[in-house]
Parts: C-alpha cells; sequence; structure tokens
C-alpha cells in the first residue's frame, strides 16, 4: 500500500503562450509520518524520436509532510527552444509530472500538449521557421495518464514483494527432463515384454489349432456322407440278391462301388465348401490379432 496517494491535477493557465510558466494545483494525501521530502518533477518531452531532447523543466523538494490531506502550487518555466529540433516544435508532444521518494519514483502523470498557431492562415500554411509569439500550447488536461509504481518508503513492511519471489524449494525438485516421457516408455516396455512372452511358435500354434477347430466340421460331413452312401448300397445289394445271379452281383457291387466313389466325391465336394468358408482368420486369429494391437 502506498503511503502517499495523488488525489488530483490541476492545471490553471491552460491554454496558454507558448513561453508562459506552466502551472499545477497538485493535492496528495499522506497516510504515515515521513523522515524525507517528497520530489516533484516536471519533464518536457522535445522529441517523438529520441530522449535526447527530453529537458527537465524543474523540480521541487516538499516536505516536512504532515499527515492527511496536502495541496500546494508546483511552477516550472517553459522549455528552452534551442533543445528543441525545429521539426518538433510545432505539433503535439507530452510532458511528464512525477513524485519521487527518496530517488524512488512512485507516481507518473502523461499529458498531451498540442503546440500550434493562434491563426488558421499560419497553421494551414505553417512558416520554415516558427513564429514563436504566435505558437500557442494546449495541455489535454482532461485526459491525463497516470502511472503508479510500488516502491519501498521508511519501513522494510511497506517494501513490495520481490520478482520473481525466491523460490528455495524448486532447487531440490526433480527435473522434468529426467522425468519426461517416462509412462510412455514403460507402456511401451510393457508391450513388448508381452509380445515376446507370447513368441512367434506360441502365434504358430495357436493358428494351427485354430485350424484344426475350423476343419472339424468338415470331417463330420464328410463321415454323415460316407455313412449315407454305404446305406443306400446296402439297400441296393439286397434288392439285387433275390433276383439276379453272381455275376451280376459283381458288376452291381463294381457299379456300388463307382456310386460309392461318387458319393464319396460329393462328399468331398460338399466338405469343401466348409474347409473354404474357414480359409479367412478364424475366431481364435482374431482374437489373437485383437491381443496384439493392444
Amino acid at each position: 500500500m502506498s503511503v502517499v496517494s495523488l488525489l488530483g491535477v490541476k492545471v490553471l493557465n491552460n491554454p496558454a503562450k507558448f513561453g508562459d510558466a506552466y502551472e499545477f494545483e497538485i493535492t496528495f494525501e499522506c497516510l504515515e509520518q515521513l523522515q524525507k521530502d517528497l520530489e516533484w518533477k516536471l519533464t518536457y518531452v522535445g522529441s517523438a524520436t529520441s530522449s535526447e531532447h527530453d529537458q527537465e523543466l524543474d523540480s521541487l523538494l516538499v516536505g516536512p509532510i504532515p499527515i492527511g490531506v496536502n495541496k500546494f502550487i508546483f511552477e516550472a518555466d517553459a522549455p528552452d527552444l534551442k533543445r528543441i529540433p525545429v521539426s518538433e516544435i510545432i505539433g503535439v508532444t507530452v510532458i511528464l509530472l512525477t513524485c519521487s521518494y527518496d530517488n524512488r519514483e512512485f507516481v507518473r502523470v502523461g499529458y498531451y500538449v498540442n503546440n500550434e498557431y493562434d491563426s488558421e492562415e499560419l497553421n494551414s500554411e505553417p512558416p520554415l521557421k516558427p513564429i514563436m509569439e504566435r505558437v500557442r500550447r494546449n495541455v489535454l488536461a482532461e485526459k491525463p495518464r497516470v502511472t503508479r509504481f510500488a516502491i519501498k518508503w521508511d519501513s522494510e513492511d511497506s517494501a513490495p514483494a520481490e520478482f520473481p519471489p525466491e523460490q528455495p524449494e524448486a532447487d531440490v525438485v526433480e527435473d522434468d527432463g529426467a522425468t519426461y516421457g517416462a509412462e510412455e516408455a514403460e507402456l511401451e516396455a510393457a508391450l513388448i515384454q508381452e509380445e515376446a512372452a507370447l513368441g512367434p511358435e506360441d502365434a504358430d500354434e495357436e493358428m494351427g489349432g485354430a485350424d484344426d477347430t475350423a476343419g472339424a466340421p468338415g470331417a463330420v460331413a464328410k463321415a454323415d456322407d460316407d455313412d449315407d452312401s454305404d446305406a443306400g448300397s446296402e439297400d441296393l445289394e439286397a434288392e439285387s440278391s433275390g433276383s439276379e445271379d453272381e455275376d451280376i452281383e459283381d458288376e452291381e457291387g463294381e457299379g456300388e462301388g463307382d456310386e460309392d466313389m461318387e458319393m464319396g466325391e460329393d462328399g468331398e465336394a460338399k466338405t469343401a465348401a466348409p474347409q473354404e468358408t474357414h480359409n479367412g482368420p478364424s475366431i481364435a486369429e482374431a482374437a489373437h490379432g485383437e491381443v496384439m494391437v493392444h
């Protein structure tokens, strides 16, 4: 908290001629008894491109400061024309009113100042060499820019916090670079370990088991077809045994064998379809694929 607070600044002689003195009525409040004086300064900015042309118009020490609201008049001379570039005399510039305590600035008030001729003819067609008797200044007192700074006053308790604050615990904290990506590395290592535990042989065995499982329905279907074909041949043999001789039975036996072969071929054709259906990834292979992905 600031011990001295600026309450208001009033520009008294405004507008005025360029060579007239500046006059300010300053009001401020003091909350504590101060051991030193306040230093007020008025600075004229001679050029917008370089600080070399800045002029300190005047400075004033105010003190001792009583506690409470205080008011005084601050006067400062006009700037020296010799220290201002000719091209910068006419136009807009800035004046700065500052206050410091023990060489520590705690408040700054900036005003725009418009320097122009007192006639429209000269403003529309300004001469190469400024006619200073016709130049008037106008301080834009309604639009000041106030900047405040936290400073140390008489007591250590009033000193502002250091920036950045001291952080001794930061020295003992482990560097982020040492732990960066550690979690990702652990997950990757676990995945590699899981893949290594399965191994290529286990993968082949699992795929082989899937093929055996897929081939089982085909084998059952083929066995059923063989049984049906055998049953059909027995009936034919039974009918032919009562009406024909042994030669005919032998020929029928050979025909039955051919029929059995044809039935067997049909059975194989029927069983081929389930085998082709299972040539794609089996359920076990699909499950194994999901494990590898995850």
